[in-house]
Protein backbone atom coordinates (compact mmCIF):
# COMPACT_ATOMS: atom_id res chain seq x y z
CA UNK A 1 0.00 0.00 0.00
CA UNK A 2 2.43 2.25 0.85
CA UNK A 3 6.54 0.91 -0.67
CA UNK A 4 9.44 1.62 1.39
CA UNK A 5 10.82 3.74 -1.57
CA UNK A 6 7.85 6.06 -1.39
CA UNK A 7 8.68 6.08 2.81
CA UNK A 8 11.87 6.96 2.41
CA UNK A 9 10.78 9.99 0.06
CA UNK A 10 8.96 11.48 2.43
CA UNK A 11 10.82 10.89 5.24
CA UNK A 12 13.63 12.62 3.04
CA UNK A 13 11.47 15.55 2.70
CA UNK A 14 10.29 16.06 5.89
CA UNK A 15 13.79 15.97 7.42
CA UNK A 16 14.23 19.44 5.16
CA UNK A 17 11.45 20.77 7.39
CA UNK A 18 12.82 23.36 10.34
CA UNK A 19 11.28 22.79 13.59
CA UNK A 20 8.82 25.55 14.34
CA UNK A 21 9.40 27.91 16.78
CA UNK A 22 6.38 29.47 18.04
CA UNK A 23 4.19 31.00 20.97
CA UNK A 24 2.38 28.22 22.00
CA UNK A 25 1.75 28.54 25.83
CA UNK A 26 -1.74 29.63 25.45
CA UNK A 27 -2.79 26.56 23.60
CA UNK A 28 -3.31 25.04 27.00
CA UNK A 29 -5.93 27.59 27.71
CA UNK A 30 -9.44 27.50 26.05
CA UNK A 31 -9.52 28.36 22.24
CA UNK A 32 -13.06 28.83 22.05
CA UNK A 33 -16.60 28.70 23.95
CA UNK A 34 -19.87 28.73 23.15
CA UNK A 35 -22.50 28.22 25.90
CA UNK A 36 -21.33 25.06 26.86
CA UNK A 37 -19.45 24.25 24.40
CA UNK A 38 -15.69 24.80 24.70
CA UNK A 39 -12.79 24.27 22.32
CA UNK A 40 -9.16 23.18 23.82
CA UNK A 41 -6.62 20.85 22.97
CA UNK A 42 -6.70 17.13 24.76
CA UNK A 43 -5.02 17.22 28.43
CA UNK A 44 -3.37 13.98 29.23
CA UNK A 45 -4.07 10.62 28.61
CA UNK A 46 -7.38 10.25 30.10
CA UNK A 47 -8.78 12.74 27.87
CA UNK A 48 -6.84 11.10 24.39
CA UNK A 49 -8.63 7.89 25.32
CA UNK A 50 -12.09 9.56 25.58
CA UNK A 51 -11.59 11.00 22.13
CA UNK A 52 -10.65 7.88 20.80
CA UNK A 53 -13.55 6.23 22.33
CA UNK A 54 -16.03 8.92 20.30
CA UNK A 55 -14.08 8.36 16.83
CA UNK A 56 -14.92 4.48 17.34
CA UNK A 57 -18.71 5.86 17.93
CA UNK A 58 -18.80 7.97 15.26
CA UNK A 59 -16.93 5.72 12.63
CA UNK A 60 -17.65 1.99 13.58
CA UNK A 61 -20.97 2.17 15.66
CA UNK A 62 -22.53 4.57 13.29
CA UNK A 63 -20.34 4.60 10.63
CA UNK A 64 -20.05 1.01 9.81
CA UNK A 65 -15.92 0.80 9.75
CA UNK A 66 -14.68 -2.67 10.49
CA UNK A 67 -12.72 -2.86 13.58
CA UNK A 68 -9.77 -5.42 14.46
CA UNK A 69 -9.84 -7.90 17.58
CA UNK A 70 -8.70 -5.08 19.70
CA UNK A 71 -10.47 -1.93 18.39
CA UNK A 72 -13.92 -4.27 18.94
CA UNK A 73 -11.97 -4.55 22.77
CA UNK A 74 -11.14 -1.48 23.77
CA UNK A 75 -14.27 0.51 22.14
CA UNK A 76 -11.69 2.98 20.80
CA UNK A 77 -10.39 3.97 17.06
CA UNK A 78 -6.46 3.93 18.15
CA UNK A 79 -3.37 3.90 15.82
CA UNK A 80 0.09 4.34 16.28
CA UNK A 81 0.03 7.68 15.12
CA UNK A 82 -2.25 9.12 18.05
CA UNK A 83 0.83 9.39 20.04
CA UNK A 84 2.38 11.61 17.92
CA UNK A 85 -0.74 14.17 17.39
CA UNK A 86 -2.34 16.45 19.22
CA UNK A 87 -6.11 15.92 20.07
CA UNK A 88 -8.57 19.41 19.27
CA UNK A 89 -11.83 18.54 21.39
CA UNK A 90 -15.17 20.28 21.96
CA UNK A 91 -16.61 19.37 25.55
CA UNK A 92 -20.10 19.94 26.45
CA UNK A 93 -19.81 21.02 29.70
CA UNK A 94 -23.44 20.40 30.05
CA UNK A 95 -23.94 17.14 28.91
CA UNK A 96 -26.41 14.86 31.31
CA UNK A 97 -25.71 11.45 31.11
CA UNK A 98 -28.68 8.57 31.33
CA UNK A 99 -29.16 8.84 34.75
CA UNK A 100 -29.55 12.83 34.58
CA UNK A 101 -26.19 14.18 36.06
CA UNK A 102 -24.46 16.89 34.54
CA UNK A 103 -21.20 15.40 33.36
CA UNK A 104 -18.89 17.29 30.76
CA UNK A 105 -18.37 14.96 27.46
CA UNK A 106 -16.40 15.15 24.68
CA UNK A 107 -18.48 15.84 21.55
CA UNK A 108 -16.64 16.97 18.86
CA UNK A 109 -12.92 16.17 17.83
CA UNK A 110 -10.16 16.29 15.49
CA UNK A 111 -6.07 14.74 15.12
CA UNK A 112 -3.22 17.27 14.46
CA UNK A 113 -0.09 15.82 13.11
CA UNK A 114 2.92 18.17 12.55
CA UNK A 115 5.10 17.19 9.88
CA UNK A 116 8.05 17.55 12.96
CA UNK A 117 6.03 14.98 14.67
CA UNK A 118 5.28 13.31 11.57
CA UNK A 119 9.14 12.68 10.84
CA UNK A 120 9.61 11.04 14.50
CA UNK A 121 6.24 8.79 12.99
CA UNK A 122 7.94 7.69 10.10
CA UNK A 123 5.50 9.94 7.99
CA UNK A 124 1.87 11.20 7.64
CA UNK A 125 -1.50 9.03 7.81
CA UNK A 126 -2.11 10.02 4.27
CA UNK A 127 0.83 8.92 2.65
CA UNK A 128 -0.76 5.26 3.05
CA UNK A 129 -2.93 6.49 0.71
CA UNK A 130 -1.64 9.33 -1.70
CA UNK A 131 2.06 9.77 -3.05
CA UNK A 132 2.68 13.08 -1.07
CA UNK A 133 6.51 12.69 -1.11
CA UNK A 134 6.83 15.30 -4.45
CA UNK A 135 4.57 17.80 -2.81
CA UNK A 136 6.85 17.51 0.47
CA UNK A 137 9.92 17.52 -1.60
CA UNK A 138 8.53 20.77 -3.26
CA UNK A 139 7.59 22.74 -0.45
CA UNK A 140 10.52 21.71 1.78
CA UNK A 141 10.95 24.13 4.61
CA UNK A 142 7.68 24.93 4.86
CA UNK A 143 5.49 23.62 7.91
CA UNK A 144 2.61 21.29 7.49
CA UNK A 145 -0.01 20.15 9.49
CA UNK A 146 -2.14 16.96 8.98
CA UNK A 147 -5.55 16.91 9.49
CA UNK A 148 -7.71 13.51 10.42
CA UNK A 149 -10.12 12.29 12.19
CA UNK A 150 -12.71 14.81 12.17
CA UNK A 151 -15.85 13.88 13.96
CA UNK A 152 -18.39 15.14 16.06
CA UNK A 153 -21.05 13.27 18.16
CA UNK A 154 -24.50 13.12 15.96
CA UNK A 155 -26.22 14.99 18.63
CA UNK A 156 -23.89 18.05 18.79
CA UNK A 157 -23.84 18.16 14.18
CA UNK A 158 -24.78 22.02 14.80
CA UNK A 159 -22.72 25.19 13.30
CA UNK A 160 -21.73 25.87 16.65
CA UNK A 161 -19.52 22.31 17.66
CA UNK A 162 -18.21 22.78 13.95
CA UNK A 163 -17.05 26.18 14.25
CA UNK A 164 -15.57 25.68 17.61
CA UNK A 165 -13.72 22.87 16.25
CA UNK A 166 -12.48 25.74 13.46
CA UNK A 167 -12.02 28.33 15.67
CA UNK A 168 -9.57 25.51 17.58
CA UNK A 169 -7.62 24.80 14.65
CA UNK A 170 -7.01 28.49 13.69
CA UNK A 171 -5.71 28.75 17.36
CA UNK A 172 -3.40 26.42 16.68
CA UNK A 173 -2.25 27.19 13.00
CA UNK A 174 -1.48 30.43 13.96
CA UNK A 175 0.65 29.37 17.70
CA UNK A 176 2.41 26.75 15.28
CA UNK A 177 3.02 29.18 12.31
CA UNK A 178 1.50 26.39 10.04
CA UNK A 179 1.88 26.93 6.27
CA UNK A 180 -0.23 23.95 4.50
CA UNK A 181 -3.25 21.67 5.92
CA UNK A 182 -2.91 18.30 4.46
CA UNK A 183 -5.06 15.25 4.87
CA UNK A 184 -8.12 13.23 3.76
CA UNK A 185 -11.73 13.98 3.70
CA UNK A 186 -14.40 11.45 3.38
CA UNK A 187 -17.59 10.60 1.87
CA UNK A 188 -19.65 6.93 2.81
CA UNK A 189 -19.30 4.29 1.73
CA UNK A 190 -17.24 2.27 -0.46
CA UNK A 191 -18.83 2.88 -3.67
CA UNK A 192 -17.24 6.00 -5.46
CA UNK A 193 -19.93 5.43 -7.85
CA UNK A 194 -22.95 6.57 -5.55
CA UNK A 195 -20.95 9.56 -5.36
CA UNK A 196 -20.09 10.00 -9.01
CA UNK A 197 -21.33 13.87 -9.16
CA UNK A 198 -19.79 14.55 -6.07
CA UNK A 199 -16.51 13.52 -7.28
CA UNK A 200 -16.74 14.80 -10.46
CA UNK A 201 -17.17 17.93 -9.41
CA UNK A 202 -13.73 18.40 -7.07
CA UNK A 203 -12.15 16.96 -10.11
CA UNK A 204 -13.51 19.39 -12.86
CA UNK A 205 -13.74 22.08 -10.49
CA UNK A 206 -11.27 21.86 -7.51
CA UNK A 207 -8.63 19.88 -8.09
CA UNK A 208 -5.26 20.97 -7.30
CA UNK A 209 -2.49 21.65 -9.89
CA UNK A 210 0.94 22.78 -10.37
CA UNK A 211 2.98 22.55 -7.25
CA UNK A 212 -0.21 21.20 -5.11
CA UNK A 213 -0.94 18.33 -7.26
CA UNK A 214 -0.69 14.80 -5.59
CA UNK A 215 -2.23 11.49 -6.45
CA UNK A 216 -3.47 8.85 -4.98
CA UNK A 217 -0.69 5.62 -5.43
CA UNK A 218 -1.09 3.75 -8.83
CA UNK A 219 -2.75 0.57 -6.97
CA UNK A 220 -5.15 2.45 -5.34
CA UNK A 221 -6.65 5.46 -7.60
CA UNK A 222 -10.09 5.50 -8.77
CA UNK A 223 -10.74 8.31 -11.26
CA UNK A 224 -13.06 11.03 -9.95
CA UNK A 225 -14.16 12.51 -12.82
CA UNK A 226 -17.02 10.09 -13.66
CA UNK A 227 -19.62 12.22 -15.39
CA UNK A 228 -17.97 14.89 -18.02
CA UNK A 229 -17.64 18.73 -17.08
CA UNK A 230 -20.17 19.42 -19.76
CA UNK A 231 -22.54 17.04 -18.32
CA UNK A 232 -22.55 17.64 -14.73
CA UNK A 233 -25.36 19.77 -12.91
CA UNK A 234 -22.68 21.93 -11.16
CA UNK A 235 -25.34 22.89 -8.55
CA UNK A 236 -26.48 19.65 -7.98
CA UNK A 237 -22.76 18.57 -7.47
CA UNK A 238 -22.12 20.91 -4.96
CA UNK A 239 -25.13 19.72 -2.91
CA UNK A 240 -23.95 16.21 -2.95
CA UNK A 241 -20.44 17.34 -1.04
CA UNK A 242 -20.81 17.10 2.05
CA UNK A 243 -20.31 20.02 4.88
CA UNK A 244 -16.80 19.57 6.06
CA UNK A 245 -16.01 19.21 2.20
CA UNK A 246 -18.01 22.28 1.36
CA UNK A 247 -16.03 23.86 4.25
CA UNK A 248 -13.02 23.17 2.77
CA UNK A 249 -13.73 24.51 -0.29
CA UNK A 250 -15.09 28.02 0.69
CA UNK A 251 -11.53 28.42 2.94
CA UNK A 252 -9.83 27.75 -0.16
CA UNK A 253 -8.80 23.70 -0.59
CA UNK A 254 -8.02 22.13 -3.80
CA UNK A 255 -8.37 18.16 -4.06
CA UNK A 256 -5.70 15.35 -5.28
CA UNK A 257 -6.33 13.37 -8.48
CA UNK A 258 -7.66 10.31 -7.55
CA UNK A 259 -10.19 8.56 -4.88
CA UNK A 260 -9.19 5.94 -2.88
CA UNK A 261 -11.18 3.43 -1.06
CA UNK A 262 -11.20 2.51 2.63
CA UNK A 263 -12.40 -0.46 3.53
CA UNK A 264 -11.80 -0.93 6.95
CA UNK A 265 -13.52 2.97 7.69
CA UNK A 266 -16.29 1.69 4.85
CA UNK A 267 -15.11 5.41 3.38
CA UNK A 268 -14.14 6.29 -0.05
CA UNK A 269 -11.27 8.95 0.00
CA UNK A 270 -9.78 12.27 -1.16
CA UNK A 271 -7.06 14.12 -0.36
CA UNK A 272 -7.05 17.77 0.98
CA UNK A 273 -4.41 20.05 0.64
CA UNK A 274 -4.96 24.15 2.05
CA UNK A 275 -2.34 26.62 1.71
CA UNK A 276 -3.02 29.02 4.64
CA UNK A 277 -1.95 31.90 2.47
CA UNK A 278 -5.48 31.21 0.56
CA UNK A 279 -7.58 31.06 3.47
CA UNK A 280 -9.59 34.29 3.17
CA UNK A 281 -9.65 37.34 5.34
CA UNK A 282 -13.50 37.27 5.88
CA UNK A 283 -13.06 33.24 7.02
CA UNK A 284 -9.83 34.17 9.77
CA UNK A 285 -11.72 37.05 11.21
CA UNK A 286 -15.03 34.88 11.44
CA UNK A 287 -13.43 32.24 13.20
CA UNK A 288 -10.58 33.65 15.34
CA UNK A 289 -11.65 34.00 19.13
CA UNK A 290 -12.80 37.43 20.14
CA UNK A 291 -10.05 38.36 22.39
CA UNK A 292 -7.54 37.68 19.45
CA UNK A 293 -8.92 38.71 16.47
CA UNK A 294 -6.59 42.57 17.16
CA UNK A 295 -3.90 40.29 16.82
Amino acid sequence: MWTSSGMNRTIAALTNLQPPSPQTAFLDETLGRMGSLEARLARGKKEIRKAQRLRYDVFYKEGGAIPDPKTAFTRRDADRFDKYCEHLIVIDHAWTNRFGKVKPKIVGAYRLLRGDMAQKAGGFYSAGEYDIAPLLARHAGKRILELGRSCVLESHRSKRAIELLWRGLLAYIRAHRIDVLIGCASFPGVSPRAHAEALSYLAHYAGAEGEWRVRAHSDLYLPMAMIAKDALDEKSAREALSPLIKGYLRLGARFGDGAVVDIKFNTTDVFVVMPVDRIGARYIEHFSAPERRAA
